[in-house]
């Protein structure tokens, strides 16, 4: 058993100061710090102690990508998103041709058992993301339209073992029957994203099963007042939306505004590329080129495409741009993200039973320490 004193624990009820959490490869529970009968007791230094961040849709980080369908490749991004604060994550497959997606599958497959081990060198893997084909090719983004299919469930049913979430757009044709199909027969959450749906079809899709929504306002019919689209659906109802919030593929001055209309439906996300954690320059990104600059990735024709966003750069900038406290906007990349997939009887928060992933991190959420099943596996640099 292991004891953590003196810092700021970050709980589902609120913050709790002045005692001290138990843990082994589960949280134990929270007790006066005399009480901490543990083999080693570590000191926060006055940090917080955060839940470990959850990130439901990430391509890539540190020059590689899930859809190269490479175990090294995934390994180094579970290696080094351990810096962001991430402790669990979904690798998130592009739009390419199938066989290479089947094969990003089948690494994804590999290796989440082995993620489990305590000598697992990076975030647990807890299931695959695949954004795509099942799109709309007026609203590919930087998707590649070569590879777009037409909604096929029994394809991507063939993976329900570790698929969590499919992005599609329910508009095409035999939409509503995949989503239908899919939410019947798996436990693969279905998400609105790269359409063109209006807010009626949205309604519809949502309705027929869909409980998720990709990158709020980023490929997808917008909000006007007499055409509310994929937004005014996502506002107005209780599906999750994921919001990546670097304040470029959203403003921020609608950070709050989304916080107060979603609540704990808010799920922060980083839809980052293989450019993660490298310095500007040129990439690729499902076979395209794509050029980054600061906090921008786009196309060579302007569109953009994904981001460099670290998971607990996200957080600050809910906390800070948004006017959202800290609690709710740790929770929004935890807690939220978690449930949104159902994942949350094991991961998102610092409750006794569950994983003990935690974080520590300072009050700009620059993160010191993390956790993965009560091991150590990030240790910031002084």
């Amino acid at each position: 058993m292991k004891a953590i004193v003196n810092g700021i624990i970050l709980t589902e009820q609120g913050e709790i100061t002045g005692k001290a959490l138990l843990f082994d490869e589960r949280f134990q529970g929270i007790v006066p710090p005399d009480e901490a009968n543990a083999d080693e007791v570590i000191d926060a230094q006055g940090r917080y102690i955060a839940p470990g961040l959850v990130d439901v849709h990430i391509h890539g980080y540190l020059g590689e990508d899930t859809s190269d369908g490479s175990e090294e490749g995934i390994r180094t991004i579970a290696r080094g998103i351990l810096a962001n604060g991430v402790t669990s994550f979904l690798p998130t497959t592009m739009t390419v041709d199938w066989q290479e997606l089947e094969a990003a599958f089948d690494v994804v497959r590999r290796l989440m058992p082995q993620s489990r081990d305590k000598g697992f060198e990076g975030a647990e893997i807890i299931g695959c993301h695949a954004e795509g084909p099942f799109i709309d090719p007026a609203r590919k983004g930087a998707q590649s339209a070569d590879h777009i299919l037409p909604p096929q469930a029994d394809r991507l049913l063939a993976h329900r073992d570790i698929v969590r979430i499919v992005t599609m757009a329910p508009e095409m044709p035999g939409g509503l029957d995949f989503i239908k199909q899919i939410t019947a027969d798996s436990d693969i959450v279905v998400s609105i994203g790269h359409s063109s749906a209006t807010y009626e079809q949205a309604l519809e899709a949502i309705k027929a099963g869909a409980s998720h929504i990709t990158h709020l306002f980023n490929a997808m019919t917008g909000l006007n007042h007499r055409k509310p689209g994929i937004v005014g659906a996502a506002l107005t109802t209780d599906v999750y939306a994921e919001l990546i919030a670097d304040a470029f593929h959203v403003h921020s001055g609608l950070f709050h505004l989304l916080h107060v209309a979603k609540g704990d439906r808010l799920v922060l996300v980083t839809d980052c590329t293989r450019a993660g954690g490298l310095p500007d320059g040129e990439y690729t990104l499902g076979g395209q080129p794509i050029f980054v600059k600061g906090i921008e990735s786009r196309l060579q024709d302007g569109t953009i495409a994904g981001s460099v966003l670290h998971l607990n750069d996200a957080v600050r900038n809910l906390h800070q741009l948004g006017g959202v406290s800290l609690l709710d906007a740790v929770h929004a990349a935890s807690l939220s993200a978690a449930r949104s997939i159902g994942a949350d009887d094991r991961k998102g928060s610092i409750r006794h039973g569950k994983d003990a992933d935690f974080i520590l991190m300072d009050e700009n959420c620059q993160v010191h320490a993390t956790y993965v099943g009560g091991v150590r596996k990030y240790t910031k640099e002084n």
